[in-house]
């Protein structure tokens, strides 16, 4: 048996060598990988030595080695909150949460920002959003040399696929890509009677279709994003699904009106619909034999659409719902409360992928950590996650953003706002920042009832530079800490740590250049009709 130990250990390592050797031969980034000081001619003639047969069982198609599936599975503006095993009792998840229960829930995941194009940027790059230049912004370019996970594993073998939203928005075919870099798009399939407000794509039916045309032999990377709940929602569709509106919990930011209730189940209702095409696909899976070496992510990019929550750095803004599954390697029915952040998708991707995990990187891998069978805090490496923003919509003149980072660690979310003398939901009295719907229309309606005007303040008015909350006493972020003395020594702390992380990337913003951002145009429609150089898709020559 040691013998036999041993014999395989040695043809497990030489495949190893075999691909370490053809990454360094064919790529600029051999200062990545620890290359044995050994002549090439040396480690081939080693390596004839191994019997054929013992070589191809290991290096070839075996259970143990065998490459797994990706699945992401991304909503459209979904908080944390709201799913059924993180404790809402109106909301129904069983997809979600069947990939919770079978792998690992995530309690402290972070988004890289509250708006979707960039968000997903740091998701398919791994690296945070302003070192993206145009692509970590909303709408704009993204560059074609930016390296993505679904690219470099097609370029690996894997069958890569997309339907619904991908990367985005971006102009990406002027950026040189040839589809969206989060893969090929499959969108044949349509739903038969559509629902206002709902896409009219069939996305578990599009994923069959892609699934069909997989080679026999190669593993699969697809991309699944619906583009629910993000509104604008059918009114009233909760209620004619039967959801009630005392069933209702109402975040504290929120007013508590019938009003804002059932805009909440409409909400939910969508959230369902992306639930249950996940569950559609989950099923197709496990019946052709897939599900068990599939890593499954299901997630969002960005928090609920909803004033105060969707484009600002707050809980319900960047905290996202996390599920992760892999049957073949990761323990089940485990809750990790590690900070984690969307730039480490991609290395997790490429490392089970047994792909090279290019040199920019600057997320981390999340293997560790499903393949653990620890619950709680896993890593105690992992002391925080980050994230930031820069312009969301064409909410203020001259297409300026609202720039802003945060650092998130399991209890508290520090907050630094670098122009805290704009507006923060955009200029009035559009607030563009802030998505058309019934809860903002009543809350700007109302804003004088001693009932609202608290919570329209919190949102609408202007907001000191530094904020520091308790997330876990007070996850509505209601009472900013910045200024308390009590909490000065932890304030300086989290300060210090954001910034000398913001250098070790040579954020802008933190290296006086910020403005930088300030000049990308933008190529989706405007909200306000403000005019300027990014109305007509140009560079804003005052920063550039």
């Amino acid at each position: 048996m040691r013998v036999s130990h041993a014999i395989s250990a040695t043809a497990t390592f030489s495949c190893a060598l075999i691909y370490r050797t053809a990454y360094c031969e064919n790529s600029a980034n051999c200062d990545r990988v620890n290359i044995m000081h050994t002549s090439r001619r040396a480690f081939l003639a080693g390596l004839a030595a191994i019997p054929a047969s013992l070589s191809l069982m290991h290096c070839g198609s075996s259970t143990t080695t065998k490459r797994p599936n990706i699945l992401l599975a991304i909503s459209d503006d979904q908080s944390w909150a709201h799913t059924s095993i993180n404790g809402d009792n109106v909301v129904k998840t069983p997809a979600f949460d069947r990939i919770a229960h079978a792998g690992v829930l995530f309690r402290n995941a972070v988004a890289a920002s509250p708006g979707c194009a960039p968000s997903r940027a740091a998701l398919l790059t791994g690296r945070a959003h302003w070192q993206l230049r145009e692509g970590g912004t909303h709408a704009s370019f993204f560059p074609r040399e930016l390296q993505v996970y679904p690219e470099l594993l097609q370029k690996a073998g894997y069958h890569v696929g997309l339907t619904g939203k991908g990367g985005g928005p971006a102009n990406f075919e002027g950026s040189g890509w040839e589809h969206n870099p989060a893969g090929k798009g499959y969108t044949e399939r349509k739903l038969t009677q559509p629902i206002e407000g709902i896409s009219n794509l069939d996305y578990a039916a599009n994923f069959e279709d892609f699934l069909k045309e997989k080679p026999a032999d190669a593993p699969f990377c697809f991309w699944y994003g619906a583009q629910e709940p993000h509104r604008a929602f059918k009114k009233g569709i909760g209620r004619e699904a039967g959801k009630r509106v005392e069933d209702v919990k109402v975040p504290g930011f929120l007013p508590d009106c019938e009003e804002v209730r059932s805009d909440i189940l409409d909400y939910y209702q969508e959230i369902e619909h992306f639930d249950a095409h996940l569950g559609r696909i989950l099923e197709m899976l496990e019946k052709a034999g897939e599900l068990e070496n599939t890593l499954v992510v299901a997630t969002s990019d960005n928090g609920m659409a909803f004033p105060r929550a969707k484009a600002t750095m707050y809980e319900y803004g960047i905290h996202m719902p996390l599920a992760m599954m892999w049957p073949a390697q990761c323990p089940a029915g485990r809750t990790v409360d590690d900070p984690v952040g969307f730039t480490d998708f991609a290395p997790t991707f490429l490392e089970a992928a047994s792909v090279a995990t290019p040199v920019d990187t600057t997320g981390r891998s999340l293997l560790p950590i499903l393949k653990s069978e620890k619950s709680g805090l896993v890593d105690d490496t992992r002391k925080f996650a980050i994230a930031g923003r820069e312009r969301h919509s064409h909410s203020r003149f001259d297409n300026l953003g609202y720039p802003t980072r945060a650092l998130r660690t399991p209890q508290h979310l520090y907050i630094r706002n670098f122009a805290p003398d704009r507006w923060p939901a955009g200029d009035p009295e559009g607030y563009h920042d802030i998505d058309d719907c019934p809860t903002k229309s009543y809350m700007l309606e109302n804003r004088e009832d001693p009932a609202v005007k608290a919570v329209f303040d919190l949102t609408f008015a202007k907001i000191p530079g530094e904020q520091l909350f308790d997330v876990v006493a007070d996850p509505d972020c209601l009472h900013n800490l910045a200024e308390d003395p009590a909490h000065l020594e932890l304030k300086t702390k989290l300060s210090a740590d954001l910034e000398a992380t913001l250098r070790s990337h040579k954020d802008p913003r933190v290296l006086g250049t910020g403005d930088v951002f300030e000049s990308y145009p933008r190529h989706s429609p405007m909200r306000p009709q403000l005019g300027g150089f990014a109305e007509r898709g140009e560079y804003n020559p005052k920063y550039k």
